[in-house]
């Protein structure tokens, strides 16, 4: 026995599904019932719909990825660069607030001083290595001269030894051409301090080997050679040597000006500049150093 079953026309299934749709739309309208069958035809549903949306989605979201990695890359060179800016910033400050400090120390130092000052920038050092010597930003119409005495805040600097129209030459108390007369604070005695060619030590010359001089005494300008102030720091003894074979003793001190550190000075007039004028150049400004023999 065939038993064989026809497919219905296609035009009657359309017709049919019209039909069921116009009658499911009315009695959604109508009633409530069918929104509980379309609550839960939504379980059925859900998942084709998440399927769908998915190739959508994952393509968003690998753009966006892929945006968010470029931004982020962007962003951080963006903070490098601000960062440099910021920490060239920090470092400007730091230097112009360590330069206020000095310039403070200067003026303090000059407030303690009886005789006129004028201040003055470092702008050049000596690049002969035989020679230890300055230039500054101050000359002859500044009313600089030569043999004029330079400080910083912190001691004796060194002497003026040429005078240009708007700048001069400084003479380090360390060069070995130098020399100046110094007491000890402590008990007065008197030597004659020179320099050594070295930046940070001057030497006592001629000091008997019975000089009741100790390590650690401040040594001070006497004011004898009448362009010094007197009573000014200079240098710190660091280290005495006895040589019974030899009459002298052998005494080493350290400035205690910051001569490889200053980058403003003071200029004082000397005693015998004192009645000058400002500009005005002496007859006979003295010789630059103190001959040692």
């Amino acid at each position: 026995m065939n038993l064989s079953f026809e497919t219905p026309n296609p035009g009657y299934r359309l017709l049919l599904a019209l039909v069921l749709g116009t009658v499911l739309m009315l009695l959604d309208q109508r009633t409530e019932q069918v929104q509980v069958i379309r609550h839960s035809v939504g379980y059925l549903t859900a998942p084709v719909h998440y399927l769908a949306h998915l190739p959508g989605a994952m393509g968003s979201w690998v753009t966006g990825q892929a945006r968010s990695r470029s931004d982020l890359f962007d962003e951080n060179e963006q903070l490098a660069r601000q960062l440099l800016i910021l920490q060239q910033r920090v470092q400007r400050l730091a230097v112009l607030e360590a330069e206020n400090t000095r310039l403070r120390e200067l003026l303090n130092s000059s407030s303690e001083l009886d005789t006129g000052v004028l201040a003055a920038e470092i702008i050049g050092i000596e690049p002969d290595p035989s020679r230890q010597e300055l230039i500054i930003n101050k000359g002859s119409h500044d009313g600089v001269y030569r043999g004029q005495a330079v400080l910083d805040a912190s001691g004796l600097l060194g002497q003026v030894v040429d005078v240009g129209p708007f700048t001069a030459r400084v003479l380090l108390i360390t060069d070995a051409s130098h020399a100046l007369s110094v007491q000890v604070n402590r008990n007065g005695v008197r030597a004659i301090l020179a320099g050594t060619g070295q930046l940070g030590i001057v030497r006592l010359l001629f000091v008997p080997d019975t000089a009741d001089i100790e390590e650690g005494d401040l040594l001070v300008s006497t004011g004898l050679d009448q362009l010094f102030p007197r009573g000014y720091p200079v240098a710190e003894v660091v280290r005495i040597e006895h040589d019974r074979s030899a009459p002298f003793a052998r005494v080493d001190a350290r400035p205690t000006a910051h001569i490889d550190r200053a980058s403003h000075v003071l200029l004082v007039e000397g005693p015998r500049h004192l009645g000058l004028r400002v500009g005005e150049q002496p007859d006979d400004p003295g010789p630059a150093t103190e001959e040692r023999r």
